[in-house]
């Protein structure tokens, strides 16, 4: 990101906020051994469905879990499998966008036509009938997830690709007799990296959504662990009388997901050369 670039995205005051609120989310994560008052699996069957107060600040849950340490917890796992599992997804969406972007011909069209096939399928559904066929873990969700979200990626990164190609230094570093793998990934990537960064960002909000949306179903992560779409699932029975079981969660989400996409919109905005004056 260069001066410019950088003072546009410094100037969008939600963009900084979700900027705060994000670094704020990993060090919380980072140190939740340290902050979380008690331990997340930690029952006392006594204080069982506990309100908020003083010695349990967001409540216990029917086991007499404290909500405020699962939480703490539960954010470990799902920033891990958002970032994780987005990583995974844009290294294959570069990979394939970027193949398909510079080698065109046939090779454009086949891998083109097949990230339309898979585009085709609707993710979540595709994801219940893969996860549903196997015993789902953590590893193996991050897994799943990297593996159905690089589509959209490979088709921002071919047009990217496709624009850069034919581009003067492009044309001269050919014209110097440099290899492929040279011009692709010392030439054109560094200068498709914007979009790129754009759609990682915005990519692990989204899982995280979905990763919440899995647990609630019972195909994500297993109990004991703590995770926020289990919670939710956990307290939906009970929401009238103890409100905090779900509510503190879907907050906790609805937080780590916004700040994701307003540094996301902040980026996309930055960075686009339509806004350079």
């Amino acid at each position: 990101m260069n001066r410019a670039s950088f003072a546009r995205f410094r100037a969008n005051r939600l963009a900084l906020a979700g900027l705060v609120a994000m670094l704020l989310l990993y060090l919380f994560a980072l140190l939740t051994p340290l902050v979380a008052p008690f331990e997340p699996n930690r029952q006392d069957l006594e204080a069982s469905h506990t309100p908020p107060s003083p010695g349990h600040p967001l409540g216990t849950d029917q086991f007499g879990r404290d909500v405020l340490s699962r939480i703490l917890c539960g954010s470990r796992i799902s920033l891990f499998i958002g970032f994780v599992s987005v990583a995974i997804s844009i290294t294959i969406g570069v990979l394939v966008g970027a193949a398909a972007g510079y080698l065109g011909g046939p090779a454009d069209w086949t891998l083109m036509r097949a990230v339309d096939v898979l585009l085709s399928f609707p993710r979540l559904i595709l994801l219940l009938a893969v996860i549903a066929l196997f015993r789902p873990s953590i590893f193996f969700l991050v897994a799943v997830l990297g593996a159905t979200g690089w589509m959209g990626t490979a088709r921002i990164v071919r047009g990217e690709v496709l624009s850069i190609r034919e581009r003067e230094y492009v044309l001269a570093a050919r014209a110097l007799g440099f290899g492929r793998r040279r011009i692709l990934f010392l030439h054109i990537l560094p200068n498709a990296v914007a979009p790129i960064i754009v759609a990682a960002t915005l990519g692990v909000g989204n899982t995280v959504l979905l990763e919440a949306s899995l647990s609630f179903l019972g195909l994500g992560v297993q109990p004991p662990a703590a995770s926020w779409g289990t919670m939710i699932s956990d307290g939906r029975h009970v929401l009238t009388s103890a409100w905090w079981l779900s509510t503190f969660p879907g907050l906790a989400i609805l937080i780590t997901v916004l700040a994701f996409n307003l540094v996301g919109d902040g980026l996309r905005d930055a960075l686009d050369p339509r806004l350079r004056r």
